[in-house]
């Protein structure tokens, strides 16, 4: 079987995310590639999309936002990852006392983690979606403080980050993808790298 690094050997690839846990998980698969970051693409999205349409919708506004970067030789990857709870999407925290209340919601519910994924060259895209859910047992506030104090989840989807002490001591069980929650569902990708 054709290894990914050796089907894009000739292929520059990039990946457009401040995330460094996106580098991170895309690095354990086995790819080269360069990380274009850029914080100034607008994120909001219109109103109506259903959960799993928001992180695609905002995937692909990312992709189309830096079609300067594609030529015929480059693939640019683009994500994003929203957290469902409630009937709403939980943004990352704004401050302290926002993650502090937004890891209150969160504490003895289910959640789930949506992120869609864009795969675009000069001559065609891809997009998808994985959907991850998330059972928090009951947090004190004395647990949810000190891991915001510790921690500071500010650049973080939902307050937190599953590979964190939170997620060691909080998080009760998950069904789908954990690599999906930290913000990359690399199995998925893989395979769709694999084909594309």
């Amino acid at each position: 079987m054709i290894q990914l690094r050796e089907k894009f050997r000739d292929t520059r690839i990039i990946l457009a995310s401040a995330s460094p846990r996106r580098r991170h998980l895309l690095e354990e698969l086995g790819l080269s590639f360069g990380v274009y970051d850029r914080n100034d693409i607008d994120e909001t999205f219109p109103p109506g999309l259903s959960r799993e349409e928001i992180p695609l919708y905002l995937a692909e506004k990312k992709s189309l936002a830096l079609d300067s970067l594609l030529d015929g030789n480059t693939l640019l990857i683009t994500a994003d990852t929203i957290v469902w709870c409630r009937g709403r999407v939980i943004n990352k925290p704004s401050d302290r006392e926002d993650a502090i209340r937004i890891l209150g919601e969160l504490s003895g519910r289910k959640h789930k983690v949506y992120t869609g994924v864009c795969i675009r060259s000069s001559s065609r895209s891809l997009s998808f979606h994985s959907v991850t859910s998330v059972w928090f047992r009951k947090l004190s506030a004395d647990e949810i403080t000190y891991y915001v104090d510790r921690y500071e989840p500010y650049d973080k989807a939902g307050a937190y980050g599953i590979q964190e002490w939170i997620g060691y001591a909080g998080i009760r069980s998950i069904r789908g993808s954990f690599f999906n929650v930290m913000g990359l569902p690399v199995e998925k990708l893989y395979r769709k790298l694999r084909d594309f």
